[in-house]
């Protein structure tokens, strides 16, 4: 097997670093993975590419008594990472170009990881029939499969956290229980709507059919794989900083978030996926600290060390700020009670770890 480590290519170190910190977290939950076979749907993407490193990572270190393998399937419609040629001559690892919307031909598994679907704004408004299909469609076709194999042993779904919508300021932190309040026909409609649906037919699949699917609500992840020119508010920062070029706020830059590093994020999900909660949605991220677009931008820059400041302008999108929320922070004492969750990485070491990635991986292309 190639030691991508070996291979001089600085993003795979950085890859290979975070799932190091994924398998120490898991601890003897990795066993669980020992001969299994797993399948990843939206594998090219930000959440995909990490969860591959970590399967590898496993089978590299002989970390399980038997080996894994992953057949790792994406429609590739933002491009091809890197890593798609390496893994092909790795053994275990089956890269496909498969559009789970249109192709119901599963391999037998044991695992799915169902992670395709855009998560960027800017993304899944370009894309929006592919983005609603692939939650609803793609997950049926992903459910109607384990119904009818029974070796499929656990499904996870990714819903989001903008499910919740703009909660006010009494539920924030926001709990599972929060119902949300989400437009049906705005411009981001067809990314929460979508995976609102997407969790109610997960629901009713694991209670009419006994289907072992766990759903995720992710909150803000960030880190090394995500693209540079994902148009999410960290590597567009870091974009600005590493062309030299003052940060531009296309906002107020009041509205608050909390951030999760992605060994925290992966960690906490293969957590819901190694579960016995089926039917059940957890909020996986990080409690604090919420901080808003302004200071974000301010500690972007101060960790850059480069003299520059941040400007205010006008998206010439007229609906670029329409249904944004303004705050949005999980709770997730739930994750901490019933899967022994916690993070690790806090804010300013997550963002440094990010642009000294970026500074070594800011080439990349969108289609």
């Amino acid at each position: 097997m190639e030691n991508l480590v070996e291979s001089n290519n600085l993003a795979d170190n950085e890859l290979i670093k975070n799932s190091e910190l994924i398998v120490l977290g898991l601890d003897k939950l990795n066993s669980k993975f020992s001969g299994k076979k797993i399948l990843i749907t939206g594998a090219a993407g930000f959440l995909g590419t990490q969860f591959i490193y970590y399967f590898y990572y496993l089978n590299k270190n002989n970390i399980l008594d038997d080996p894994i393998e992953v057949y790792a399937w994406d429609n590739f419609i933002r491009g091809y990472p890197d890593w798609v040629k390496k893994f092909n001559n790795i053994n275990g690892f089956h890269i496909e170009k498969k559009d789970i919307i249109n192709d119901s031909n599963f391999p037998e598994v044991n695992f799915i990881i169902h992670a395709a679907s855009i998560a960027s704004p800017i993304f899944y408004r370009k894309y929006p029939i592919e983005t609603i299909f692939s939650n609803i469609t793609g997950l049926k076709n992903i459910l109607d499969y384990s119904v009818n194999n029974r070796i499929v042993e656990s499904i996870l779904f990714f819903s989001t956290s903008e499910i919740y919508g703009d909660p006010d300021n009494k539920n924030i932190p926001t709990k599972e229980t929060y119902r949300g309040n989400v437009s049906c026909t705005g411009p981001r409609a067809c990314y929460d709507e979508s995976k609102r649906l997407g969790e109610t037919i997960c629901v009713n699949y694991s209670k009419q059919f006994d289907v072992p699917v766990k759903i995720a609500r992710p909150f803000n992840n960030y880190g090394p794989a995500l693209k540079i020119t994902d148009r999410r508010v960290i590597p567009d920062f870091f974009r600005n900083i590493i062309n030299n070029e003052n940060i531009v706020l296309l906002s107020d830059g009041k509205a608050t978030r909390t951030f999760c590093y992605i060994s925290d994020a992966i960690e906490g999900y293969l957590r819901i996926l190694l579960s016995n909660f089926n039917g059940e949605s957890f909020n996986i991220g990080n409690e604090s600290p919420e901080i808003s677009m302004l200071e974000l931008a301010r500690l972007s820059i101060k960790i850059s060390k480069k003299p520059l400041k941040v400007v205010y302008n006008k998206s010439s999108d007229k609906e670029y700020l329409s249904d944004n929320p303004q705050r949005r922070c999980p709770n997730i004492d739930k994750a901490k009670t019933l899967l022994n969750y916690k993070t690790k990485i806090n804010l300013e070491d997550g963002l440094i770890r990010t642009y000294e990635y970026y500074l070594r991986n800011n080439k990349t292309k969108e289609l």
